[in-house]
């Protein structure tokens, strides 16, 4: 017999074997007899195998599966592992806690899918944190720079000296980055005001001492910055013209009154507030005239920066004043040009004209000019009310008119009929011309961007031949548009 036919032989006897044995431990357990045939079918089918596969192939298949199945438990190990160190590693830069994890156990696709997108998202946190780190870190160096400052903690040397792939990405880190930029940029803009201080210091000590331009210019390379050795430098240059000041006091002084000068003119002080600040006349130059100098020429350029816009239209009525009184040249104009004609027995001739119809014709355009201006703004008026009759109109807010000084409201004094206000402002409105007072033909100084109307008080006068009387009244208008300089330029005889 074959050496198989034994074994088939073998393993038959053995099955039966096994199976008596089966049925001895069903009967003893008491396995009722329809079970015990079931469960005999379901041996039958374990050593049958249905579908015609073999139990040699059975175990091939069983063995491909569990090397498979190894193979996979291997590959999620070594993931598990490496994203256990990349886990490891992140939280290490951003100073956060690691990923919980079962690593006793192979984890499963969801848990390595979870743990993968955990570890994605350290890495934007990280890429986000270090760029804001190396653009905070830039901002510092230039900081310091400016500053000539040193790291001297062991955070700042961290910082500026050390790898930036060795900082921890912290949000504490970058929050006391953050803190450490404001203190830097708060010291430097410190720095700066304290320098754009000093320059115009030097500048105003310069003028008082009227430095040579050459001079100046030797340290014209500290005017500008605001790095730690140029204010060292523009300090030195304060202390040396503050010494200088001090040998030169009369001179200084005398600088300053010109600038006192200036100061009152343009506010128009009365010659009584101008000898109220005595130390003005004194001829004692000391530090303490110095100060009280200072005092004053601060204290009454702040006030005029104030009112500066008040200031300003009290300068143009001036001027429109002036223009008015210059009118009143024409009438003793016309009677020398008579007379010229009369003595050379020919016309006086201005552009091609006769002196008086070029007078007439100015008079005329002038005229036209009010009448024009007087037609727009009559259209202007016009569209705007039937603009606010179509769509409604705008409830406006009347402005307040700012006085002329922070003093208690109401204190007004009048002069020369021009109500002026404030208790320390100028009192009275100097003349322009030859020291005589001309009294304003104006009731009171009219408000802010309005024109102040004259009516003429020469009434003995007679008007240029050719002109309305009306065109004469409308001339009298202190607007900047009366007869000028120009109607007596172009003489030719």
């Amino acid at each position: 017999m074959r050496r198989s036919e034994v074994l088939a032989e073998e393993s038959i006897i053995c099955l039966q074997k096994a199976l008596n044995h089966l049925r001895e431990i069903w009967e003893s357990i008491g396995i009722p007899e329809d079970q015990r045939l079931q469960r005999t079918e379901v041996v039958k089918k374990h050593i049958k195998e249905e579908g015609e596969t073999t139990i040699l192939q059975l175990e091939k298949d069983l063995r491909t599966q569990v090397e498979l199945m190894r193979k996979q438990k291997k590959e999620r190990k070594q993931e598990l592992k490496l994203l256990q160190e990349q886990d490891q590693e992140l939280c290490e830069i951003l100073c956060m806690p690691h990923y919980e994890i079962d690593i006793t156990s192979v984890p499963s696709l969801e848990e390595l899918n979870q743990f993968r997108q955990h570890v994605a998202t350290l890495r934007e946190t990280k890429a986000s944190r270090r760029e804001e780190f190396v653009d905070i870190k830039r901002q510092i160096i230039l900081c310091m720079e400016e500053l000539d400052h040193t790291p001297d903690t062991s955070f700042e040397r961290d910082v500026v000296c050390e790898d930036e792939d060795a900082f921890c990405l912290s949000l504490e880190n970058i929050a006391t980055l953050q803190k450490l930029l404001r203190q830097l940029e708060v010291r430097k803009s410190q720095n700066e005001a304290a320098c754009e201080g000093l320059r115009a210091q030097i500048r105003e000590l310069w003028d008082r001492l009227q430095i040579p331009a050459e001079e100046r210019e030797a340290v014209a390379t500290v005017m500008t910055g605001s790095k730690a050795k140029v204010k060292k430098a523009l300090q030195l240059e304060v202390d040396r013209l503050e010494e200088l000041k001090m040998q030169n006091m009369k001179k200084v002084i005398e600088a300053i009154r010109v600038e006192l000068a200036q100061y009152w003119d343009q506010c128009f002080y009365s010659q009584e507030q101008r000898q109220a600040f005595a130390p003005y006349y004194t001829e004692d130059y000391t530090e303490d005239v110095l100060q009280l100098h200072d005092a004053e020429i601060v204290q009454l350029r702040n006030y005029y920066e104030v009112h500066k816009e008040l200031f300003e239209g009290v300068r143009k009525w001036e001027e429109s004043w002036r223009l008015f009184l210059e009118f009143e040249l024409e009438e003793e104009l016309k009677t020398q040009i008579e007379m010229w004609e009369q003595e050379h027995a020919k016309a006086f001739v201005v552009n091609g004209q006769n002196f008086m119809e070029y007078v007439t014709e100015q008079w005329e355009l002038h005229r036209l000019e009010k009448e024009k201006a007087k037609q727009e703004r009559q259209l202007k008026n016009k569209k705007q009310t039937e603009t606010e009759m179509l769509y409604g109109s705008t409830p406006r807010t009347p402005s307040k008119r700012r006085g002329l000084a922070p003093s208690t409201p109401g204190k007004v004094r009048k002069l020369n009929t021009t109500t002026v206000s404030n208790a320390t402002a100028n009192s009275s409105i100097r003349p322009l011309f030859g020291g005589t007072v001309y009294r304003s033909p104006v009731s009171r100084l009219p408000p802010s961007g309005s024109k102040p109307v004259i009516t003429s008080t020469c009434s003995g006068r007679k008007t240029p031949r050719g002109v309305k009387h009306g065109a004469n009244e409308e001339n009298l208008e202190l607007n900047g548009s009366i007869l000028s300089a120009r109607t007596f330029k172009g003489f030719q005889i």
